[in-house]
């Protein structure tokens, strides 16, 4: 048999990779969706004995009971496929369970009924503990795992659920904690091992992207030195060699050009002190921002007389274009209303800029660990220039990216935020900058 296309004979075939990673908030997806359809299923299996027993019931509340609770078993599973409020919906509807269980000797009307067989709501039991388990937090799922079985079993025990006796509702009881536990440890333990994975591929990205930045530092001080060799070494071999005035006018030349490619390169560093204006970042950002197919209604002000370190401009200038792109990517297409905030001097920070939207939103949480545009590209690269980002977004409500410089969070006595060494955390003036160049 021939090898399949594309694939050279002989050579060794590679596992199939998963398309996704095993994630924290894959595992989140998967136990509300699973959930769900398993209680959705359990509840069409005790349907037809809820119908069955609703002439024991006192009218209209027993069905109204049913409709809460079949009907919200459906509702979760809706909620769970667009994956919007199903973990509210699952813990309303645990706590409407627990209600039900305790107004239940109020709703019988005919205890009989329930003496041969067991009333609707123990079939339920299992379901709307793994409900709890998924929406609540440990401590409370935990809880809840053990209130819901023993309040069925005093129930049980009541003449209105059957007046079993003790014995058989306490076996009931245990059966149900016993499911309900197995459950709850099988999500606990998803959820720990997924937040394990998280937590090392956070590492290991934060790993790689400070070896790519010190790749990246080294490369060009690489470029640096040649050119700098290349200069030095020429300027020195011609004027060894020159022997004619002209000779050593062009060493002399040669010299002086070698002198201004140190300087260059001793100025080349990430402490590089020049200035530029926020009006100029302004005028970039505003450019990038028509660039775009989708329009952003733009509000520049008080930007005339600030000044900022050129270090500092092209992280905020970066953040920026990030934050905008982000939005034309994910927040929808051209009926999202975008706009682009830039404003010096304000209460908050020497440059404030705000790229904002009212576009599908997104739960950071939920945001992949392999996507670094929220991380890497707007805080990552404003932290290291004395700044910082707030996102704030919810699903369906749009997204606030906040760009401050210098952050507003204190910092520690005697320190200074990266990149303005020599230059306040405030406003500088082109006058405060002439100044400066005087004194020097």
């Amino acid at each position: 048999m021939s090898a399949p296309s594309g694939v050279r004979a002989g050579a060794p075939l590679e596992p199939a990779k998963p398309r996704n990673p095993l994630s924290r908030a894959r595992i989140e997806r998967i136990a509300d969706r699973t959930v769900s359809a398993f209680g959705l299923v359990f509840g069409l299996q005790t349907l037809p004995t809820a119908l069955g027993q609703l002439s024991a019931l006192r009218e209209p509340w027993g069905a109204v009971w049913m409709i809460a609770i079949f009907g919200g078993l459906a509702l979760t599973v809706i909620l769970a496929v667009v994956q919007r409020g199903v973990k509210i919906a699952m813990g309303v509807l645990s706590i409407l369970y627990l209600a039900a269980i305790a107004t239940w000797p109020l709703l019988v009307r005919d205890p009989s009924a329930f003496s041969s067989e067991k009333p609707w709501v123990w079939f339920l039991c299992s379901v709307f503990t793994a409900f709890a388990a998924v929406a609540y937090p440990l401590w409370l799922a935990i809880a809840y795992t053990f209130v819901a079985p023993i309040a069925y079993g005093i129930v049980r025990a009541l003449p209105a659920g059957g007046g079993v006796g003790v014995e058989l509702a306490a076996l009931d009881t245990i059966y149900a904690v016993i499911l309900g536990g197995v459950i709850l440890a099988i999500i606990a333990m998803m959820r720990q091992a997924s937040s394990a994975v998280d937590a090392a591929q956070s590492q290991a990205l934060a790993r790689y992207a400070t070896a790519v930045r010190q790749h990246a530092t080294e490369v060009e001080r690489v470029q640096v030195d040649a050119i700098v060799h290349d200069s030095v070494l020429t300027t020195l071999l011609s004027a060894a060699s020159a022997r004619t005035p002209e000779q050593k006018e062009l060493a002399a030349a040669m010299a002086a050009d070698a002198i201004g490619h140190l300087h260059a390169a001793e100025a080349a560093t990430p402490e590089d002190q020049s200035l530029v204006g926020l009006g100029q970042l302004a005028e970039r950002l505003v450019t990038s921002a028509n660039a775009f197919s989708s329009p952003l209604e733009v509000e520049v002000r008080d930007v005339e007389v600030h000044m900022l370190p050129v270090n500092v401009a092209e992280a905020v200038y970066s953040a920026a274009v990030q934050a905008m792109v982000n939005s034309m990517q994910h927040a929808g297409g051209p009926e999202v209303h975008r706009s682009l905030s830039i404003r010096g001097g304000g209460p908050a920070a020497t440059v404030e800029i705000i790229v904002g939207d009212d576009g599908r939103g997104f739960t950071e949480a939920e945001v992949p660990a392999e996507r670094l545009g929220l991380r890497i590209s707007i805080r990552d690269r404003l932290a290291k220039v004395g700044g910082r980002a707030d996102i704030r977004s919810q699903p369906g409500e749009g997204t606030t990216v906040t760009i401050l410089w210098p952050s507003a969070e204190p910092q520690p006595v005697g320190a200074q935020a990266p990149g303005s060494s020599r230059f306040e955390q405030g406003t500088l003036t082109p006058a405060d900058s002439r100044e400066a160049e005087a004194a020097e």
